[in-house]
């Protein structure tokens, strides 16, 4: 068993280079088994969740060659095999081989997905827009068979802006017979990189970002190129961690506009940013002006950010707000800043903080991915030593986080127990 240890209290100094963003390139991934030919993925990101699509590609007979941050993915021959459970369980995103083997092939077997465990996250609007383009979808005990004789455009309004279930239903559509319509589409910059991926291969996709995305089905799909876009909370978490310890913090290989919302509340709360065109320097708050946030879909404040920016506001002045809207788990790594010594109050789905509250060591659990690197940031800031369980969640969504605050001078390291 793995832990982070990390010995807390040094002012950080240096540049981080933010990877390939996680939400993006586990969509990538599985639509590029769309294609007829090879594709070319660049900027991937180095984390367990590609591990294991990685090998759900394999086991679908897809040959990936690989170089440095570069896949190139050759899925001409795959078999329409059943996902097995030891692999679609490792990860929720793992549900997107759904859209893109219903798309291909019409049919699909599917074990339930897994991942974090931050509240239920159904996928009944995912289903619900496979069952409209025309699929019979069958739940036998936790398997799912969808089945479509054929696939055919149709209007789909989603009940809610859901990232997944858009890139999902457009997956599924690109290859569907006439003209598909997501209405109340989610706008995040993830479903714009996976649907500049599929263009590239020949999809005829109008309106991604927008909350209305229309989709004229095609019969095939090409090789195709794309290189994931950078990790908007990768980079909203160093922000959080360099105006909470950073003497002076670069965050390399950023969209800023990607990260409005977070940098808005930063400013708010009196943290220094120098925004450049591709780059944003962050410096340690020394104002600390309370502030509230709710989190929203984008562009609203990303509830992926919510955790992180609860450690912030432990060293605010005063009260400060959060209110979680969109998973109901999210409060669980309170506890763990609590027993740090943080004043953190949760009633359901909105916490109240007191600040700022210094705050010590202790051994402390990375309940989920964000949770986890919540952890981290706490650890940098408290004083004395603290240790890390469940580390795997962190490492599914941070590529070479020990590397990176390594080289900014955290005093961070995973440990054998």
């Amino acid at each position: 068993m793995q832990q982070i240890h990390i010995k807390g209290g040094k002012e950080l100094e240096g540049t981080i280079n933010i990877s390939g963003a996680k939400n993006s390139c586990v969509a990538l991934l599985p639509a590029a088994i769309l294609s007829s030919d090879k594709v070319t993925i660049d900027n991937i990101p180095e984390i367990s969740d590609v591990y294991y699509l990685e090998k759900i590609i394999n086991e679908l007979g897809g040959v990936i060659t690989k170089e440095e941050d570069s896949f190139k993915i050759d899925c001409q021959n795959i078999e329409n095999v059943a996902i097995s459970e030891e692999y679609s369980s490792k990860l929720r995103a793992s549900y997107y081989f759904m859209g893109a083997l219903l798309g291909r092939f019409h049919h699909v077997e599917m074990y339930f997905p897994g991942g974090c465990n931050i509240g239920l996250r159904p996928i009944n609007l995912h289903l619900e827009g496979f069952k409209k383009l025309g699929a019979k979808v069958i739940n036998k005990g936790n398997k799912y068979v969808i089945d479509a004789e054929r696939l055919v455009g149709t209007f789909i309004n989603l009940d809610f802006a859901s990232v997944g279930a858009t890139i999902n239903i457009l997956l599924a559509a690109v290859l569907a017979e006439g003209e598909t319509i997501i209405n109340n589409a989610a706008c995040e910059p993830e479903i714009v990189n996976v649907a500049s991926f599929l263009t590239s291969m020949g999809a005829k996709i109008y309106g991604a970002g927008t909350s209305r995305i229309k989709i004229k089905g095609v019969t095939k799909l090409h090789g195709g190129f794309t290189e994931v876009i950078p990790d908007r909370i990768e980079a909203g978490t160093y922000l959080i961690m360099g105006a909470l310890i950073g003497k002076k913090i670069t965050i390399n290989n950023v969209i800023p506009e990607h990260l409005e919302s977070l940098t808005s509340k930063l400013l708010e709360s009196g943290t220094k940013l120098e925004i450049y065109e591709d780059k944003i320097v962050v410096y340690k708050n020394e104002v600390k002006n309370p502030i509230s946030i709710r989190s929203q879909v984008f562009p609203g404040f990303p509830t992926d950010i919510g955790q992180p920016m609860g450690l912030y506001m432990t060293q605010l002045n005063g009260f400060s707000n959060y209110e979680e809207t969109i998973y109901e788990n999210r409060m669980q790594y309170t506890k763990y800043l609590n027993l740090m010594g943080a004043k953190m109050m949760v009633n359901g789905q909105k916490l109240s903080i007191i600040g700022p509250t210094p705050l010590k060591g202790a051994y402390v659990t990375a309940t989920d991915l964000r949770a986890g690197a919540t952890m981290v940031l706490a650890g940098l800031i408290a004083d004395g030593d603290t240790y890390i369980d469940e580390i795997n969640h962190i490492l599914r969504g941070y590529s070479g986080i020990i590397e990176k605050l390594s080289n900014v001078g955290a005093n961070i390291e995973i440990v054998e127990i």
